[in-house]
């Protein structure tokens, strides 16, 4: 399957979709990224946080894709935001997953209070000086928590990572990244709590596109230009939510997808600008 790819601001590009692999670990998530990547996905979204990195590299030589090939990304949880120890956990995280780079590496969340993203922002300006990363960006990133770290440091995230489906569209969010050349994925873009995937509008328009209410969901995503990222262990289900590049929505369609939005609508309890991770 030919996969779309959006050109980043650093000059390389990045699949239009990818697999979310939180919860995939161990040998049950080395089966099911490798599953994931022989049936055509390229962009493979991990975490420190996610402890499957190993998975993620192992999945990636059992499935005799060419390394080159793949877009692999992970991200640096904030307890590890001292300047030093960012740069010591990069590099053991490529030492897990067995790699000699990461495709992308983003900062997992802001932690305002903690108060270190601009320091562990310029470790991963460094790291990618070292070659260890190709492209930074970050997750869960508020227009504020951007333009500090495009003021401090002259360097402006590729992407920001960022919960987005259609219960919680992120108008403004997503508005702030394009401005700043950033490109907008979305964690969780089918909602873990399943609600969304239960939506009778949706199903509704499942039923007349002739497609399932993931697919519709996934393809509103597309045409937003955001990159999606559905988890799923399940190659059926792996399947069925890559193949979105065959239909499209109407502008109608769309603003129907559109108007689902909830001023309330995260998962969880989890503002950017209180929230705190580690």
């Amino acid at each position: 399957m030919n996969i779309p790819t959006i050109k980043l601001h650093d000059g390389y590009e990045i699949p239009a979709i990818g697999l979310g692999t939180v919860y995939l670990r161990g040998e049950p998530g080395v089966d099911a990224i490798t599953s994931a990547i022989r049936n055509g996905y390229r962009l493979i979204d991990s975490a420190i946080r996610y402890d499957n990195e190993g998975a993620v590299g192992e999945a990636v030589r059992q499935s005799g894709i060419p390394r080159e090939q793949l877009f692999l990304t992970s991200k640096l949880r904030a307890q590890y935001f001292d300047y030093d120890a960012a740069l010591e956990m990069i590099r053991e995280s490529l030492y897990r997953a067995n790699l000699d780079y990461w495709d992308l590496f983003l900062l997992h969340w802001p932690n305002p209070k903690q108060d270190k993203y601009v320091e562990a922002w310029r470790a991963l300006i460094q790291a990618k000086e070292n070659g260890w990363i190709r492209s930074i960006g970050v997750s869960n990133f508020m227009p504020e928590h951007l333009d500090r770290l495009i003021e401090e440091t002259g360097e402006t995230p590729v992407i920001n990572q960022i919960e987005l489906h259609p219960y919680f569209s992120q108008v403004e969010q997503r508005q702030a990244d394009k401005e700043r050349g950033i490109i907008t994925e979305a964690w969780s873009p089918l909602s873990r709590a399943r609600t969304v995937t239960h939506d009778e509008t949706i199903a509704e328009l499942a039923r007349q596109k002739g497609k399932t209410v993931s697919q519709v969901i996934l393809r509103w995503h597309v045409q937003l230009g955001v990159i999606p990222l559905p988890r799923s262990s399940s190659e059926l289900h792996q399947k069925e939510n890559l193949d979105v590049f065959n239909f499209e929505l109407t502008e109608d369609e769309m603003e129907t997808l559109n108007a689902l939005t909830k001023p309330d609508g995260r998962i969880d309890n989890q503002d950017p600008r209180e929230y705190e991770e580690y």
